[in-house]
């Protein structure tokens, strides 16, 4: 060992320090960096979870152990090297945790993307799950760092047991939040309908609340979770995203009602045919209804992909019904009233 370092032994403290950045800053710049390339070309997406869960930490770890490999070539009084012991310990298991957090929430994503549901993806189910791997990484640091759990477990429940009678309203939110998640028929991204007459795209389901964007107009409407479970609630994205739209049509009493069917029906075919959003292989159905006052009314059923489809699909077969009438001569009737006006009655003379 070079001479200058026997005698000042803090130079070769410095130098494990400075060591431990480099090879900190050496192994994210090209290392993880190298590894994030590979995992792009490769099938799995665990490898890509796993570079990006651990990014920014190598440096972590390798300055860390350079401070540890300095404290212990230093002579150090016994409770300064407990504090870079203790130091250390929560270090490496803070940032473990934070490795973990963020595992847990790339799955929950890739899950939600592979498994083609919306459901885990809600902000509530990732909160949660990082505070569980937080508690949990919690009470491991603290049994390292000699810490009785059992006593700050009994005093965290008495404690809890208070804050949950003060927080009665949030508590229940955050309850029927974790009930919507869990039953699965409201998720991110359906289109729902309330009750109380609010409709949207739900956008997320949190602790407190569920957050629902309107449409055509894209407001914000917030929701708190407990009205939501409470309520009666239309998903028109559950169980299946294609819907049939109702289009009211009626015609004169003087119409053929066979040949107003067959144009009804070939107008409808060309719609779902050239307009975008109709389901494919999907058939439009004509059915009549009732005797109107002053028309024969039906009924047409068209598709739609999705429920934001509906209204330019609406849009052209009103349309081109309307043009297709007029060329086939069948008359849509204004409505008609008949009144009868009695005069005086004759006077006996």
């Amino acid at each position: 060992m070079p001479d200058f370092l026997t005698a000042t032994p803090w130079a070769s403290q410095v130098l494990f320090v400075l060591g431990g950045v480099f090879l900190g800053l050496f192994t994210e710049r090209f290392l993880v960096r190298a590894l994030h390339s590979y995992s792009k070309r490769t099938d799995s997406t665990m490898d890509d979870l796993l570079i990006e869960a651990i990014h920014g930490m190598p440096l972590v770890w390798w300055t860390t152990a350079g401070v540890w490999a300095a404290a212990l070539r230093g002579e150090l009084s016994p409770s300064v090297r407990e504090w870079v012991t203790n130091g250390t310990v929560i270090v490496i298991v803070g940032s473990l945790t934070l490795v973990a957090m963020r595992l847990g929430s790339g799955l929950i994503d890739r899950y939600a993307v592979r498994g083609k549901t919306r459901l885990p993806s809600a902000t509530l189910v990732n909160n949660l799950v990082k505070l569980v791997i937080g508690v949990v990484g919690l009470l491991l640091l603290l049994q390292n760092l000699g810490i009785e759990v059992t006593p700050l477990l009994t005093a965290t429940t008495l404690g809890g047991l208070a804050i949950a009678l003060a927080l009665q309203d949030t508590l229940s939110n955050l309850f029927a939040g974790v009930s919507i998640i869990l039953s699965g028929q409201v998720r991110t991204g359906d289109y729902v309908q309330i009750a109380s007459g609010e409709e949207g795209f739900v956008t997320d389901v949190k602790a407190r609340h569920t957050t629902i964007r309107t449409f055509p107009a894209r407001n914000l409407i917030v929701v708190p979770n407990s009205v939501l479970a409470s309520s009666i609630v239309t998903n028109y994205s559950l169980p299946q995203m294609n819907l049939w739209i109702s289009v009211p049509v009626g015609v004169s009493y003087e119409s053929d009602l066979q040949e107003v069917e067959r144009v009804t029906l070939e107008v409808g075919e060309q719609v779902l045919e050239t307009v975008e959003g109709a389901p494919p292989k999907t058939s439009p159905m004509v059915r009549y209804r009732e005797f109107g006052d002053s028309s024969i009314n039906l009924e047409v059923l068209l598709s739609a992909g999705k429920f934001t489809d509906q209204f330019l699909i609406q849009h052209e077969f009103i349309k081109r019904l309307h043009e297709r009438f007029n060329m086939e001569k069948i008359e849509i009737p204004f409505p008609i009233r008949t009144v009868h006006l009695r005069g005086d009655e004759p006077s006996d003379s």
